[in-house]
């Protein structure tokens, strides 16, 4: 049972502070604006609606990591409920396709910096590799640490925004917020889109569910106050935004820069530079926390080379992971760089990916949560939606798709090998296959894997 297993030192103050990160990240510094521009003050009813719909997939990914503890995250659960193939796609997915935001990071941090800091704009490219060393240096440290400073970075960020909110109320007028609905419901549907992309990143609580001291306990509270702050904040921003810049809400490429300097003449481009570092900053750091789990998960599991497995079991730092997440991200930070610095290509990239890791996700999760538990009820309402938004995704599912074509030309070479050895007269050494039904065998240990509750439920 997921209660023999070992777990991490991560408490309810560091592992809220890394979910609230993941969430509360660069939409932050423009979609309150964008929102605003397509829906005008019907806008606070589509962060209203993004809210409602968070929840289903917020505790339908609690629900999994609460009970199946595991640095596989979404790849595991998929690995129980369809197959050794399905989950090597969505460790695929995340590993090498939601990896491409990192330049996005990176290149929105180094020019929301280099203009507040007036920093010549040549410079952006040194900034771009000096925003992507820090937060790989803390997680070799180990993910305790990391989550300490998550805590620090998180309090900063929710403090600026408080500051901002405050500053802002008394300058809102009502007179804002009419006429209501100037682009009708169809721009209130868009702003709820442009949101969903705000409201992502539940799934990286999973990779690192092992890291908590009481994963049951913590788990479920962490993600519930994380829905309450990450919505609060998405709300009351919306609602000032408004209140305070009316039609010109959406006009300016930074709405919250245009918001603090209404409110704070002066200290506005202070407070910005400020969020932007500490967003980019804190996302990176909390997602890292998930790709190396997940990368020494995936090595365990033979699905990426075993010599990156150190660091999967709870406790561990899969520092050999994180190298070579690294490398990844430094290639595709390059490669936006050398092509321009153009971003379209990398968030279609990571959202595609994200999209298919939900919809996979999710529909595991329906299949091996207990039935009619609020969990499974949850999961039902969240696959339907998930699977809605693989639809939309339409053509940019292409990056995922490719992936997934990896993932079974892995799995046919892995057959084709074991034939032949068997064929050689090798079968008794290659008895048991390599595609093992159990998710990550602890680096070192000889405990059974976490999920042992439906052991032997998949077959290699």
């Amino acid at each position: 049972m997921t209660s023999t297993q070992p777990h991490g030192g991560l408490g309810i103050v560091q592992g809220t502070a890394l979910y609230i990160a993941s969430v509360l990240g660069t939409g932050l510094l423009v979609l309150p604006g964008l929102a605003a521009e397509v829906a005008g003050p019907a806008s606070v009813v589509s962060v209203l609606a993004v809210i409602v719909l968070a929840v289903p997939l917020a505790g339908t990914f609690a629900a999994l990591a609460a009970r199946y503890p595991d640095p596989g995250g979404v790849a595991s659960y998929v690995r129980r409920a369809l197959g050794p193939t399905a989950a090597r796609a969505t460790g695929y997915w995340f590993y090498f396709g939601v990896a491409a935001g990192f330049p996005v990071l990176a290149i929105l941090g180094s020019e929301y910096l280099s203009a507040i800091l007036h920093i010549d704009h040549a410079a952006v490219t040194l900034l771009v590799f000096a925003i992507l060393v820090p937060p790989f240096v803390v997680n070799m440290l180990g993910v305790r640490v990391a989550g300490w400073v998550q805590f620090v970075l998180t309090g900063l960020l929710v403090a600026i925004v408080v500051f901002v909110v405050a500053a802002a109320f008394p300058a809102v007028e009502a007179s804002r917020f009419e006429p209501f609905l100037p682009h009708g419901w169809a721009g209130v549907g868009t702003a709820v889109s442009l949101f969903v992309w705000a409201f992502a990143g539940w799934e990286v609580g999973t990779h690192i569910s092992g890291e908590f001291r009481d994963p049951r306990r913590v788990i479920p509270l962490a993600t519930g106050i994380s829905l309450v702050v990450t919505g609060l904040a998405y709300l009351l921003l919306q609602i000032v935004t408004v209140g305070v810049l009316g039609q010109d809400a959406g006009a300016g490429a930074v709405p919250l820069l245009a918001l603090a300097e209404a409110v704070a003449p002066g200290f506005g481009p202070t407070a910005v530079g400020a969020v932007a570092a500490i967003v980019v900053l804190g996302v990176m750091n909390s997602y890292l926390a998930a790709f190396g789990k997940l990368g020494a998960s995936l090595a365990a599991n033979g699905d990426l080379p075993r010599v990156l497995a150190p660091g999967a079991e709870a406790g561990g730092v899969p520092r050999r992971a994180l190298l070579v997440t690294l490398a990844i991200a430094l290639t595709y930070s390059t490669i936006a760089l050398l092509t321009g610095g153009d971003l379209q290509t990398f968030i279609l990239i990571h959202t595609s990916n994200m999209v298919s890791i939900y919809a996979a996700g999710m529909i595991a999760a329906t299949l091996i949560l207990p039935r009619f538990t609020a969990g499974w009820y949850m999961a039902v309402v969240a696959a339907v939606l998930s699977v809605g938004l693989l639809f939309l995704a339409g053509a940019n599912l292409l990056p995922a798709a490719l992936l997934a074509l990896a993932a079974v030309a892995v799995t046919a070479w892995r057959r084709l090998r074991r034939g032949s050895r068997r064929s050689g007269g090798e079968g008794r050494r290659d008895a048991a296959p390599a595609e093992s039904a159990v998710t990550v065998p602890p680096v070192g240990e000889k405990r059974p894997a976490p999920l042992t509750e439906t052991r032997g439920r998949t077959s290699g």
